[in-house]
């Protein structure tokens, strides 16, 4: 493992060195240590490395990431995972406001609670939360899943297009256009499939599940998959 000491190299050589990585690169498994709440850490990385962050980090941590992994160990601040492309990453602290803003795709795992509009405008990320989540969350949320298993905040999904929302607790109140759906087995089996991912045993029997109205848009459903 390659051991990077923030406070020594600094962020803008630590960045450079990690988008160096490719594909085929044996030096896959990196360690970041003193981040003392640093802005934009491994932001921007395009090749299929892990990345452990040992300590708290701030401002879009993992921004834009694509294939790779990023573990941080600690709590994160405020949009981490913004437009994550594919890949991965683990909060094992709490996440703060926007956690995954735009994201398009990957997995987004926070370990503690996320604070408010957690998953803003997804376009295809999955996030899951392990505790609770609070006011605004997946505002205008296009695509993709959100799984929470404790409560949520305030105006859920509000303005929400076709992503799916998996709450296990309470809903403090749901956003405009946003209900309540029934859960059929093929959401069952989707949910059960990313709490595995994420490493969280839970019961997807236990889950509620919410998503679209579709009153405040054109939807025509045999044009699903364009959202």
């Amino acid at each position: 493992m390659q051991t990077i000491d923030l406070t020594q190299v600094g962020l803008r050589e630590t960045n450079k060195t990690l988008h160096a990585q490719s594909g085929d690169t044996n030096q896959t498994a990196w360690e970041i240590v003193n981040p003392r709440g640093s802005h934009a850490i491994a932001c921007g990385l395009d090749a299929p490395i892990e990345v452990i962050v040992k300590g708290s980090t701030g401002y879009y941590c993992g921004g834009m990431n694509q294939q790779a992994t990023v573990n941080i160990h600690g709590s994160a601040g405020p949009g981490t995972g913004e437009n994550i492309m594919s890949g991965k990453i683990v909060i094992e602290g709490d996440a703060s406001q926007y956690l995954g803003a735009t994201g398009h795709g990957g997995l987004i795992v926070v370990k503690g609670n996320a604070s408010s509009r957690c998953g803003i405008s997804m376009k295809g990320v999955n996030i899951v939360v392990q505790g609770n989540i609070g006011h605004m969350s997946a505002f205008m949320g296009q695509s993709g899943n959100l799984v929470v298993c404790g409560d949520a905040g305030d105006a859920l999904g509000d303005s929400c297009y076709e992503a799916r929302f998996f709450v296990r607790g309470s809903v403090k109140s749901l956003g405009a256009d946003c209900e309540k759906k029934e859960m059929r087995e093929e959401h069952l089996v989707l949910l059960q499939g990313l709490l595995d991912e994420a490493g969280i045993d839970a019961d997807p029997s236990e889950f509620t599940r919410y998503g679209s109205a579709r009153t405040l848009y054109n939807f025509d459903v045999d044009n699903a998959g364009a959202y």
